[in-house]
């Protein structure tokens, strides 16, 4: 039987310099080294084709004579090739292939097929079930050394693909850490931007990220919605960017024209944060074909969820709230939570325009907001994790 190989040349494997991985050639390993398991009832079969191979250079050999023992040792040896008897008492040679083949573990091992029978329907049998070649007894020993050299020659290859790619995982979920740390801080540098307006230290975004984070978990939401949630709640002011020094720092109360034009902060968030996609795409495209293959899953789910929380966390329960006078579950969750946690920082903090409140008239005022201001369920979730808002809001206290 003949077996037609495409011969494979090492220059024919490379990465451009632009994919961020070096190419690694292939280095090509002498296949006398690889480990070889027989499996023959015939202890004389087993010594003639090991014989065989000694006399090539090939000293790394198993062998089993006792078939049912054969699989558990092929998954503990993991050898490089199989040779393999199909008549054996016990189980023959055809199931043992087969159970190599469903084995996750196992199934890239080449299997070559050694056997007394020679009618077609044994053939096609041992191929269909997944046989690498077949070979007829008694085996010539030119043509077994030519067949064993190919076969060995194509999984070398093919254990080398296999590292390569194992190392271009591993290159490109190290590349996707460093983007997201990346984003991340991007997305904080903006948030921070605008809290400097009327906080000097930035820990307003923060805390009322973490508490936002806290809520979520209260409520149940899984850990990749959470991931998002936190960075999107830090962008909640992004709009403050827009609004005067002469109206965010005032001290005193502000006039209804003034109300209005701070009212109108929202809307700035919204457009600001609808910028932002841009600025990212300039920065992935520096990564090259990483940055494509990241690039076409499609938007931030940060910044859509920054957008949403820009334009919807001074909204009331009540529906009246601003700007678009949502009440309800019409209010995105998101929200509602960013809601829950801005007003309590806001009560808990110094700012410009009055002191810090004391912890029990905080979570007072928040308890006279349910069901007008607050979502109820969010506030129950809130004051659940109180322990955990008081312990968030003493390590990230501003200095002084």
């Amino acid at each position: 039987m003949t077996m037609h190989s495409v011969a494979v040349r090492p220059a024919d494997f490379s990465l451009s310099a632009e994919s961020g991985a070096p190419p690694r050639p292939f280095a090509s390993r002498d296949v006398r080294q690889s480990r070889i398991m027989i499996v023959d009832d015939e202890p004389l079969n087993i010594a003639v084709v090991q014989g065989y191979l000694e006399m090539e250079g090939y000293l790394n050999v198993l062998s089993s004579d006792h078939a049912p023992q054969a699989l558990p040792q092929i998954g503990l040896h993991r050898p490089d090739l199989v040779l393999l008897d199909i008549h054996m008492p016990h189980i023959d040679g055809l199931e043992i292939l087969t159970a190599i083949r469903k084995d996750a573990q196992l199934a890239h091992i080449p299997v070559v097929i050694l056997t007394a029978s020679a009618d077609d329907e044994t053939k096609i049998r041992a191929l269909r079930a997944g046989a690498t070649d077949l070979l007829c007894k008694p085996v010539h020993r030119e043509e077994l050394m030519a067949r064993i050299g190919n076969v060995l020659q194509v999984k070398a290859w093919q254990d080398h693909l296999a590292g390569y790619s194992q190392e271009l995982e591993e290159a490109v979920r190290q590349r996707t850490v460093e983007l997201e740390a990346s984003r991340l801080e991007v997305i904080q540098c903006l948030a921070r931007a605008a809290e400097f307006r009327d906080d000097d230290t930035g820990q307003h975004i923060v805390r009322v990220g973490r508490y936002a984070r806290l809520i979520g978990e209260q409520l149940g939401l899984p850990r990749p919605v959470l991931e998002i949630l936190e960075p999107a709640a830090q962008l909640h002011d992004v709009g403050k960017i827009g609004i005067s020094d002469t109206i965010l720092l005032k001290p005193g109360k502000l006039t209804p024209e003034e109300f209005d034009l701070m009212q109108s902060h929202c809307g700035f968030g919204k457009k600001i944060v609808d910028l932002l996609p841009e600025s990212e795409v300039r920065l992935l495209r520096t990564h090259t074909e990483l940055g494509a293959k990241i690039m076409d899953v499609g938007g931030s789910p940060i910044l859509a969820m920054a957008k949403r929380i820009a334009l919807t966390h001074h909204e009331r329960w009540d529906g009246t709230g601003y700007p678009l006078r949502l009440s309800g579950t019409d209010i995105p969750l998101e929200g509602r939570i960013t809601a829950v946690a801005d007003v309590f920082d806001a009560l808990s903090s110094k700012r410009p325009y009055k002191p810090a409140f004391p912890l029990e008239q905080c979570f007072s005022i928040l308890e006279e907001g349910r069901g007008r201001q607050f979502d109820p369920e969010v506030l129950d979730a809130f004051f659940a994790c109180r322990d955990r808002i008081i312990a968030t809001q003493i390590e990230l206290a501003n200095p002084g």
